[in-house]
């Protein structure tokens, strides 16, 4: 929970405020059952009717000021845990965001989500409670105990006998169920998990026609979670017969002796007895609130022992910034006998792999599946650092340079299109928030995408659905490249982001290309879109088994032939025979 205390110095004067006036409430109800006895004593008994008079409007003065005391409380408490729950959030996501792409992959993104939701409204609701009625009710019980004594030193003793007890077993309780609650979160992980997945794709389930077995699935992870929440919440509710148990033997045995005492007028007043039993019963009330509190603690501490494994963590050396000055980048990239493997893992993704990439030159990376390519190109903007050889912008290694200043010179197109909520307009200005319309409509026009955008209901300012559902696959496509475009970046990063267009539009989209000053890396399988490529790479199994222009491949390599004949069949076999 030392977490939660960091975040707690900044309003710690408001936090004090609602300790204060919960101090204030305490201490006017604590004098209450004082007050009474006196009603009762001197002027019930008495029979004396301006001594229930003047201790009744005492008693009323004081409950007054003590509601008036409890709202205020109330207010500073608010205050301080609504506080603390925004900055915690905003920290979190903060340091979500500053972490490495191998670092990120640690954590499972639902489990992050809930992480950012339900932990923190965990804690932000625990420090509610705990400056209104966490710290009450230890408050309450001690001063019970005391003004028992106070009252009558015989009858306070069954009190003071009785709670030091329960406090143990509570304690012990308290500290099995923060184990418990931290596999409850784990199980709600889980089913984030498979809700996020499920509704990421629905589409995918219904045309598979797996609906039936998806609920299933989603059942069993539920089911998990509810027998752990059940189990859990079991074992803390326990605590209450046990406690009611106890509290109720001391209230029948203080009776028991104050009967006794009131019969023979050799010891307790009807009124101090009365007294003692309402110090009793708050503290009944008291150690009642307890066993629910023992809930909401042992949640909050292991949701903070999540949210403080989350910003423990340390980010990947490499992501440190290196100072580099400002200098622009070029586009010039060079790999030097390059190997890389996943962080975890010893298969190794890429192996001794060099090439190198002029400025404004435009690179095509072919290969089948799971060959590297992805994972090549993902080491240009330092999303993951190379295990050996050196990665080179202009002459530098990369990981000599700030992180941040790179990617302000890169546009990237990932191979799955993810597009945010918003209108057509924000989506492209994404990728450089001062963009002008015309430099919008520019990127636009470049990606071959104004045209259709123009037809859009309210063209640029037409709202887009959950991740582009309103769009195609290849206009989805191309609004990805027009917000990678209007970055106007050094360096164009094309992750197989062309393999929803047609040939016509894919060529026009290459054509515009041509004009802009930056180099660019073209994922692809297409031949048609490497014959206009400087620097072809071949890669197999992660290994470049050959480099070269079109024409250089065709003559030296059997593999490239092979793709090309396959893709243009009759055509190609004459082309060969040309060669």
């Amino acid at each position: 929970m030392g977490i939660v205390f960091s975040f707690l110095k900044k309003y710690r004067v408001a936090a004090l405020a609602a300790l204060a006036m919960m101090l204030i409430e305490l201490s006017l109800e604590l004098v209450q059952p004082l007050i009474m006895s006196k009603i009762i004593d001197d002027g019930i008994q008495q029979h004396d009717l301006s001594v229930v008079w003047m201790w009744g409007g005492i008693l009323t003065a004081s409950s007054l000021i003590a509601f008036g005391a409890g709202i205020a409380s109330s207010f500073f408490a608010a205050h301080t845990s609504q506080g603390l729950g925004y900055d915690m959030r905003d920290r979190l996501y903060d340091k979500v965001q500053s972490f490495s792409y191998s670092v990120f992959n640690r954590f499972a993104t639902s489990s992050l989500i809930t992480r950012l939701t339900g932990d923190v409204t965990q804690i932000q609701d625990t420090v509610f409670m705990g400056l209104r009625f966490m710290t009450r009710v230890p408050l309450v019980v001690a001063g019970s105990i005391i003004m028992a004594l106070v009252v009558h030193v015989k009858l306070g003793l069954w009190l003071l006998l009785t709670v030091p007890a329960l406090f143990i077993f509570i304690a012990w309780i308290m500290k099995k169920a923060a184990v418990s609650f931290r596999g409850v979160q784990q199980r709600l992980d889980a089913v984030n998990g498979v809700i996020q997945e499920n509704l990421t794709g629905i589409r995918l389930i219904r045309v598979f026609v797996r609906m039936e077995h998806e609920i299933r699935r989603f059942a069993r992870t539920s089911s998990l979670l509810m027998k752990n929440t059940v189990a859990t919440l079991r074992m803390t509710e326990r605590t209450m017969p046990f406690i009611l148990i106890i509290m109720n033997a001391a209230i029948l045995a203080i009776l028991w002796f104050g009967r006794h005492d009131i019969a023979t007028g050799s010891g307790a007043s009807m009124g101090e007895v009365v007294a003692v039993l309402n110090y009793t019963l708050r503290c009944v009330g008291a150690m009642s609130a307890l066993s629910g509190l023992v809930m909401v603690l042992s949640r909050a501490r292991a949701s903070a022992q999540r949210v403080e494994e989350v910003l423990k963590t340390e980010n990947d050396p490499f992501e440190a910034r290196v100072t580099t000055g400002d200098k622009a980048v070029k586009g010039g990239i060079e790999f030097a006998h390059v190997s890389f493997s996943y962080p975890g893992s010893d298969i190794k993704v890429l192996s001794d792999i060099s090439f190198t990439a002029k400025p404004g030159e435009r690179i095509a990376i072919m290969g089948a599946t799971g060959s590297g390519k992805s994972s090549l190109v993902q080491l240009i903007p330092r999303l993951y650092e190379e295990n050996a050889g050196n990665v080179r912008v202009d002459g530098i290694e990369a990981s000599k340079l700030d992180p941040e200043h790179l990617r302000r010179s890169i546009g990237y197109v990932p191979q799955e299109v993810l597009l945010f909520s918003g209108t057509v307009r924000d989506n492209i200005a994404w990728g450089q928030e001062t963009a002008t319309m015309e430099e919008i409509e520019e990127a636009a026009r470049r990606a071959q995408i104004h045209e259709t955008i123009e037809s859009l209901p309210n063209g640029y300012d037409t709202m887009l659905g959950q991740r582009g559902v309103n769009l195609s696959g290849g206009q989805k496509q191309r609004l990805s490249i027009a917000r990678a475009l209007v970055r106007k970046p050094a360096i164009l990063i094309l992750d197989d982001s062309t393999s929803a267009l047609d040939v016509r539009t894919e060529a026009a989209l290459l054509d515009a290309l041509k004009d802009l000053s930056c180099t660019t890396f073209l994922i692809t399988q297409k031949i048609s879109s490497t014959t206009s490529a400087d620097l072809i790479l071949l890669l197999d199994d992660g290994r470049l088994i050959a480099q070269g222009d079109h024409e250089d491949l065709m003559e030296s390599s059997s593999l490239y032939r092979r793709i090309y004949e396959s893709q243009y069949g009759e055509e190609a076999q004459h082309v060969q025979n040309i060669h």
